[in-house]
Order: C-alpha cells, then structure tokens, then sequence
C-alpha cells in the first residue's frame, strides 16, 4: 500500500461519479469542481459552463497546503469576472509557507459558493485491520483548536458503518441535531462505501454541510477535501480513477531520475519508487520492501548521517531483471556524479531488504549487476563501498553473484544473509565512512559548502 494524495478537484470529482453507484439516496450534484491552471482557456470554461455566470464562486489554490486564506490565496463569495482576475494575479506566482517552503502556485479550484451555517467535521484513515473514523460538529478552520470535540470509531476490515451498534453511533455523533442525524448518517455511509470501493487510503471533509433539494430534503455536501490514494491500486481502478494526477508536494520538483521511475512504476505489476534527497549525498540505498525503506532511512538518520542519505525509495512485487537494471542505472547516475564537499572522500551503497515472499533474489540481483558492471569505474572513482543483506527465494544464487562480481571487478562488496539482521550492514557503512573522514561532526559544515 502507497498512499498518494490527489488535488482536491480530482477528489471531488470522484464523489460525485461514483456516489450514486454506491448509494442510489445519496448525491453530490451541487458539486461542480473546475481546474484552473496558467494555460486555462477561460473562454471555454465560460462556454462549457454558462451557468458559472449566474453563480457566486469560490476560488483556491488546489496544491495540497493548508492555511490557504491566510495566504490570501482564497476569495470566496465573488462573481465568475472577480474569480477570474483574482485567479490570473496569483497563478503562477511563488509563495513561501511554514516559513521554508517555497513552491509555484500551479492550481486553482473554483466552484460554486455554497451559502450555509452548519460545519461537520469528518475523516477517515485506511489502517492495517481497520478503518479509523473521525467526526465532529465543531468543523472549520478551528478544527485544531476543537480537537478535543472530535469523536471516534473504528472499523474492522470487511465491516460496515451500520455494522455499528447504536451506542458506537451516538457516541460518534454527539451533538449532532435531530433534523441532521439521518443525512449525517447517509453521508458516513455513503463516503464509507465509496472509500472503500475507490481504494482510498484517507479522505478529510473539514467542513462538510447540508443544503436542501428541490423536495426540502437535507443532503449533505463536502466543501472542503482532502484525499490520499492506494497507487498500488491504479491499475486495478484505472476505468475508476479515469486520469488521474498524483502530484508532488508542495514545493518539491520531480527531477527526470524521478519522473523516469514514476513512469516505469505506473507501466508494471511491480512496485518501483525512487525520491533523491541529497544528490550530495554519499549514502545510497537500493532496497526491496516499502517497509524495509523506512527502516533503513530510519537507522541512517539514527546513526547521524541524515542530512548525507541520498536516496529514498524501494522496489518489490517481483520486478524483472531489466527493470532491475534501470532502476539500478537511475540510482547510480546519481550516486556516481561528481559530490562536494565531505561527500568527495567517500560513499557507499547499501543493497538490502527483509527475507522476500516470493521475489527471486537471484533474478533481481541479475538486474542489479548489469547496471554495477556498466558503472565499474565510476563507482571506483568515487570510491564507493558496497553492503548487501538479502534473503529470500534463491537468495544463496544472488548472494554468490555478489561475491563473483566484487572478485571480478576489484570492487569491495561485504555480502550477507540471514545470519545477519536486516540492518546490520548500516553501521558497517559508517563506519567506512569514518574511516574516510566523514563524520557526524562535518555533516552540518558540508550542507554549508
């Protein structure tokens, strides 16, 4: 499971396509989320959407930060000419937030403004066995300030919100007035569905309200989204999903290693996933297992040497071997290119993971060593050590290929198995790298250079 968030208009689309599928009472018509980027034609927006003319609007940024109106970057309540130039005078522009980062506005969302008086918190999060669900009537802006109103419930996998008996349900719902229990209760039920059938890992309404139809029933609305997704999933929901985007986060700039990744991730049953962090860094993972990613970063930053690590990522799923090898070749790139500073003297590269399932270690190693051949000498002239730690499926094949290709290249590569546990070869690079010089105490003067 990765979760990736998508923009909030992306979101808010998904609602509305699919919640009367799921449950034929529930429906978010009102809901009409249009994507304004800098290319935006707003004569077409104005052509397919007439109606926008004769609405009072919201506008926002859709970019995946909080705190948006204190940016001055929300106008609410305006006519579609007010929209439009409040739009195009922040579009495009750089804003800094929680004082650090820096990044373009790239995306505004402008809908209608929905007049109301009621704001309902609610949220819900995707855990291992089961489904947290956050509720409260004090939602808004202040939510944060309120937290100690939010209620909540869990439930497990395969269970449903009815499932619930009626004190977990009043519990939950605390507060809530008589005339809006019911399309409380519809709304829980329906986004429950939705969640699950959509393969969401989170999803956050801070507020949603109610308005009324054309028969004086109340229905509730989201009016403010955010969501994340299991990509893992996409190829499973891609009728479902339709194209949609999985932007960075704010701030971030995908690099073409990255976006070479991303690409060939979105194209395999296999899992592939690469983020630089430091291309000055002279520590270098490449690791099977999403889980075994965080433990390594994780022991990195433990051990002091964060600020050097170069690379976040993973594979697993059984990649091939060529995939193995360009994935392998996008680290290396990186890894091999020219440092400054600290990173000069030295660098390793950790090849690790947990005992796999059912990937071949001798397959993805194959991959692997391909790409290792290929950069024989830079890997020399950076003077990089190898660590290797895998088990698995003909895990002593690969482990023996290892050892061959340290032989034959005259490169250092310590190899080991379960007789060692997954983390050990960390320490093993520091202190390589120590003994090259850096430490801990230098690590701060090389981010300086």
């Amino acid at each position: 499971m990765a979760k990736k968030k998508i923009r909030e208009c992306a979101g808010k689309k998904l609602l509305k396509k699919h919640i009367q599928r799921l449950l034929s009472t529930l429906n978010f018509n009102k809901l009409l989320p249009i994507e304004v980027t800098e290319s935006t034609d707003w004569k077409k927006i104005r052509q397919e959407h007439p109606e926008l003319l004769d609405m009072q609007l919201v506008a926002k940024p859709d970019m995946m930060f909080g705190k948006r109106g204190k940016h001055d970057l929300v106008l609410v309540n305006a006519n579609f000419s007010e929209v439009k130039t409040f739009v195009k005078e922040r579009i495009g522009k750089k804003i800094t937030i929680n004082e650090s980062v820096t990044g373009k506005i790239t995306h505004f969302l402008i809908e209608p403004f929905i007049e109301h008086s009621v704001e309902y918190y609610f949220s819900m999060t995707s855990e291992r066995l089961e489904t947290i669900i956050h509720f409260s009537v004090n939602g808004g802006v202040d939510i944060e300030e309120n937290w100690d109103s939010v209620k909540t419930v869990s439930i497990p996998v395969g269970g449903t919100f009815d499932e619930l008996s009626k004190e977990e349900k009043d519990q939950l719902l605390e507060g809530v007035e008589d005339k809006y229990r019911v399309p409380t209760e519809l709304y829980i039920n329906g986004l429950f569905a939705l969640f699950e059938d959509l393969d969401f890992i989170s999803i956050e309404t801070n507020p949603f309200t109610f308005i009324t139809d054309n028969n004086g029933t109340l229905l509730p609305l989201p009016l403010d989204l955010c969501a994340e997704l299991d990509d893992t999933a996409k190829f499973k929901n891609m009728k479902k999903w339709g194209d949609i985007d999985f932007p960075d986060v704010f701030g971030k700039i995908t690099i073409p290693e990255e976006q070479f990744i991303e690409n060939m991730d979105a194209k395999t049953g296999a899992s592939l996933k690469l983020s630089i962090l430091n291309e000055n860094g002279c520590v270098w993972n490449l690791v099977a297992g999403g889980g075994a990613s965080v433990i390594f970063a994780d022991t990195v930053v433990d051990l002091g040497y964060g600020s050097l690590l170069g690379n976040y990522g993973e594979y697993s799923g059984a990649p091939n071997a060529e995939q193995m090898y360009d994935y392998t070749k996008t680290v290396l790139k990186i890894a091999t290119a020219p440092k400054t500073g600290i990173s000069e003297k030295a660098s390793v590269l950790l090849i690790g993971g947990g005992i796999a399932n059912f990937t071949d270690v001798a397959k993805t190693f194959k991959g692997i060593i391909h790409a290792l051949k290929e950069y024989e000498q830079k890997l020399k002239d950076r003077n990089m050590r190898i660590y290797v730690r895998r088990a698995g499926p003909n895990y002593q094949q690969g482990l023996q290929y290892m050892k061959d290709l340290g032989k034959k290249l005259n490169i250092p590569i310590d190899v080991y198995g379960p007789e060692r546990t997954m983390t050990e070869i960390i320490p093993l690079a520091i202190n390589f790298l120590k003994e090259n010089g850096i430490e801990p105490s230098n690590v701060e003067n090389n981010n300086n250079n």
